[in-house]
């Protein structure tokens, strides 16, 4: 398995990447994180663990560089700029079409909190590349009218005691022209902490992974 830390150009900003690629890799899943959040989410880790487990590699990114990480730590300027991160993540993606060892390889997008709306505004800017998009507690609100021009098939996962969110995912949903689906797990708040919860975000994004891309 190829294991390594990258770096990846977007607009004279040069972004960190952890890629993993499996032997026999079936596709590649690129996170985008959630607001305060960055490659090394415990909670994005466990399921690209899940994902390199039934086949697929995965690219973790920070969307923000380190001085934006601090800026908006203080601020929170950066973390719903929904236009930079998508931007920047549809450069990721173009960097992987460049590679050799993953070019011919699908691409899937999971994106977390508002990683999940620069997630669906970059699979409507990249349609031929983005074969499928998974939210865990999104905000796919955020992306906008983007919704409408979405092609790939869309999972929303969403905690049933996450209302607020819930809420936003089914309004959002409605927008979308493609095969999509909200997902509820029962008793899960945002970020999924709930004995088991993690693990059935894991289970359905595999399962939505593998027969699309």
């Amino acid at each position: 398995m190829l294991s390594a830390t990258v770096t990846i150009p977007s607009g004279g900003t040069a972004l960190a990447g952890d890629l993993e690629i499996p032997a026999g890799v079936r596709g590649m899943v690129l996170f985008a994180h959630g607001s305060g959040s960055s490659r090394h989410s415990p909670r994005n880790r466990a399921v690209a663990a899940a994902l390199r487990s039934a086949g697929f590699g995965t690219l973790l990114l920070d969307l923000l560089t380190e001085e934006e990480e601090r800026e908006d730590a203080g601020t929170g300027e950066h973390r719903f700029d929904i236009g930079l991160l998508s931007r920047r993540l549809a450069h990721a993606i173009d960097w992987l079409g460049q590679r050799p060892d993953t070019v011919d390889l699908p691409v899937g997008l999971f994106g977390a909190s508002t990683g999940a709306a620069a997630a669906l505004v970059a699979a409507a800017e990249r349609p031929a590349r983005v074969s499928a998009v998974v939210s865990r507690g999104g905000r796919p609100d955020l992306a906008g009218d983007a919704l409408t021009l979405v092609a790939s098939p869309v999972l929303l996962v969403v905690g049933g005691d996450d209302e607020t969110v819930l809420g936003l995912n089914r309004r959002a949903a409605e927008r979308l022209p493609g095969e999509h689906r909200v997902h509820v797990v029962p008793g899960a708040t945002h970020l999924f902490p709930e004995p088991g919860a993690l693990e059935e975000v894991a289970r359905l994004a595999a399962e939505w992974f593998g027969e699309r891309l």
